[in-house]
């Protein structure tokens, strides 16, 4: 990447979504911003990207920076590479016992703990350390021929080794892997992925970076040939990017990049905004992530993805299967569903006449007239409105045969497809703000994606949100906020020291940690300048099973227990704690994308309104004014009900929603005080 002038000047951010692959281009000498979006190509996502850069860059070296769902995918279909488990001996069943706790305290059929290696594959060698890492019984690697033919024997790719206390000393776990790296495995050690104690989720976590991995890295190597010398930077999961050859070898990292990037730039645009407080809310065509932002973005390592302890940092996402493509359908008693299954990109929703059959939200619109007739992708992507409501009437005679009533109109069915929907991802809200303490009144409630403006009023007043942000760039937001993503690294070293230890104690072990995170930001091709280094203890009360983090600073003690009142609602001052990991956060700053500004003009927006159509809403039909955003102005106010088109996405005004467009061509919306049907 190195310094700004070495850099080059054109940057483009990739990301792939399920029904679209999003990418957005920024030229660092002119300030220029565009965008394009082309159908994602499931069989193959690597056609779509290339294709794309193709169109933008024909001929130029751009830096590249990039958000996949490769690694997700991988993990959600089971279709990773064949892993191999390698422990202590006697405790193969480590992954396939967990922690003996159950999702559903009284579902007595509830499933065990998912796992990704099958138990014939779960291998032992001879070795064992106590806790304070010495050896009590040496690693037989006169065994270690033996293990090699069996893992052979059984077509295993990958391998994932995490032996006792590895994070206290590494060296009989070190050994291992250098054999059997020079067997030819890819191999994912935990004491270089995740040196940490909870022998559990250290393990999951190894085992789910072996089996993605592998796939990854195929995807990434095929991209990184095609692409040659560019500058080419993978969008991680905690919102910072990595270089690509870090990337294809630590693919757990990335198992939630596209969501992180469009919450990394909803910060960086909320902050432009003069909006620190934040609820992000990401609607795209398979599902609908959310997060909250309260002036820092954040993190948690301890996340379930697809069921499985991942304890690498994260950035805190919720996601539910909710989106345009969305499938709706009627269950086995008669209640109207919609999602998780989506239409995905091939056909995607009946109405862009690729042969769907099913209605999807997306149709649901269509048939309310809340999408342009003149179709989206600024008309490269044109409506079949007759599929459209050919599917939708599908639905109606489906909700008939149950309910024995055959007055359910057309439109009435499809605003009891979006009334779902925007339960689901209220429900979805509410769990990220409300379950953690935080009034959603207090926020701004910031939509982005390609179907969020469609339906971020209405979610705004079930919430009693007052303001909603809608970004120019809405529909390609993940892509836009790569673009603004510093390099990151994160380290984690488990110390379990007491709390007396002395601040000075405490530096001195944080300086290998320290100077292994600035070596890496070099190996990064960060210039020393831009190095930024933040350290952090996990700490608890000592007793507890869990710990929060704090910043290490002096007065560590008294900022745990500020951070402890703030979670829990109490303190005790007079309790002992335990120091149990040391985290630092390694941080390369990037050049960011200047975001234009403009001057503000007139209020008056009827020279932006294209036409006049009719529109349904929950309150019936009525004829509204349609708003080309591009022709829409800062300065500009306009009143709902009103829909505002732009090429990728459109903006829904509800009756007494009032919106204006800011210097930076955001559209703010405040909420009426009217509340939505069911709200």
């Amino acid at each position: 990447m190195g310094s700004p002038e070495e850099s080059p000047h054109l940057a483009i951010a990739v990301d792939i979504g399920g029904t679209f692959t999003d990418f957005v281009v920024y030229d660092h000498l002119d300030g220029h911003l565009s965008r394009l979006k082309v159908p994602s190509t499931p069989a193959d996502p690597a056609h779509a990207v290339l294709d794309g850069l193709r169109r933008l860059a024909p001929t130029s070296s751009p830096s590249v920076i990039h958000g996949s769902t490769v690694a997700t995918n991988a993990l959600l279909e089971r279709k990773g590479a064949s892993t191999a488990f390698v422990t202590t001996k006697g405790f193969r069943d480590l992954l396939h016992l967990g922690r003996q706790t159950r999702g559903s305290l009284y579902d007595w059929f509830s499933g065990g703990v998912p796992v990704l290696v099958p138990s014939d594959q779960c291998l032992e060698v001879p070795e064992r350390l106590d806790y304070r890492g010495h050896a009590l019984m040496p690693l037989d690697e006169q065994c270690l021929p033996t293990l090699i033919a069996e893992l052979r024997a059984k077509h295993v790719e990958s391998v994932a080794v995490s032996l006792l206390f590895s994070f206290v000393n590494p060296e009989h776990e070190r050994r291992l892997a250098q054999r059997l790296r020079a067997s030819g495995f890819f191999v994912t050690a935990s004491h270089e992925l995740l040196p940490e104690f909870r022998e559990f989720e250290r393990a999951s976590t190894t085992v789910v970076n072996a089996y993605v991995s592998p796939v990854l890295n195929r995807y990434l190597g095929t991209l990184e040939r095609a692409i040659g010398g560019r500058s080419f930077h993978v969008m991680q999961s905690n919102g910072g990017r990595i270089q690509v050859t870090q990337a294809r070898q630590e693919g757990v990292r990335s198992l939630l990049s596209g969501p992180a990037g469009g919450v990394v730039g909803a910060a960086y645009i909320g902050k432009l905004a003069g909006c620190s407080q934040l609820v992000t809310f990401d609607m795209g065509g398979t599902s609908t992530d959310v997060s909250v932002v309260n002036g820092t973005i954040s993190l948690t390592s301890e996340a379930l993805i697809a069921g499985l302890p991942v304890r690498v940092p994260v950035i805190d996402v919720h996601t539910v299967g909710a989106g345009g493509g969305s499938l709706a359908r009627v269950d086995a008693g008669g209640a109207l569903r919609v999602g998780p299954e989506s239409a995905g990109a091939d056909p995607g929703p009946a109405c862009y006449g690729r042969g769907g059959r099913t209605a999807t939200v997306t149709d649901a619109n269509a048939v309310l007239g809340r999408l342009p007739s003149s179709g989206l992708l600024g008309g490269k992507l044109p409506l079949d409105l007759q599929a459209a409501r050919q599917a939708v009437a599908k639905l109606v005679e489906e909700l008939a045969r149950f309910s024995g009533d055959s007055r359910c109109e057309l439109e009435e069915a499809a605003l009891g497809v979006l009334h779902v929907v925007n339960a689901e991802m209220e429900r979805a809200i509410r769990v990220t703000s409300v379950e953690r303490g935080h009034d959603p009144q207090d926020y701004v409630l910031l939509s982005f994606g390609g179907a969020g403006g469609g339906h971020a009023c209405e979610l705004a007043r079930r919430l009693n949100v007052r303001r909603v942000l809608i970004p120019w760039a809405a529909s390609t937001f993940s892509a836009l906020g790569m673009l603004t993503a510093d390099v990151s690294l994160d380290y984690v070293q488990t110390v379990l020291c007491s709390g007396e230890t002395s601040f000075e104690e405490l530096e001195r072990r944080f300086v290998p940690v320290v100077e292994r995170a600035r070596a890496d930001l070099a190996t990064q091709g960060v210039a020393p300048d831009a190095h930024h280094v933040h350290c952090e203890l996990d700490i608890r009360y000592h007793g507890q099973s869990f710990e929060l983090s704090v910043p290490f600073v002096p007065a560590f003690r008294s900022a745990f227990d500020d951070a402890h009142a703030r979670r829990y609602g109490y303190r005790n001052e007079d309790a002992a704690i335990e120091i149990v990991n040391l985290r630092v956060r390694a941080i390369g700053a990037v050049r960011r994308p200047r975001m234009e500004t403009h001057p503000k003009g007139e209020r008056d927006a009827s020279c932006a309104v294209s036409r006049e159509d009719r529109l349904v809403l929950p309150s019936g039909p009525r004829s509204v004014p349609f708003f080309d955003r591009h022709r829409l102005r800062p300065g500009h106010h306009l009143s709902g009900p009103a829909v505002i088109v732009q090429d990728d996405t459109t903006i829904l005004l509800l009756e007494t929603d009032d919106a204006h467009v800011d210097e930076y061509q955001n559209v703010m919306v405040t909420i009426g005080e009217a509340r939505a049907e069911g709200g």
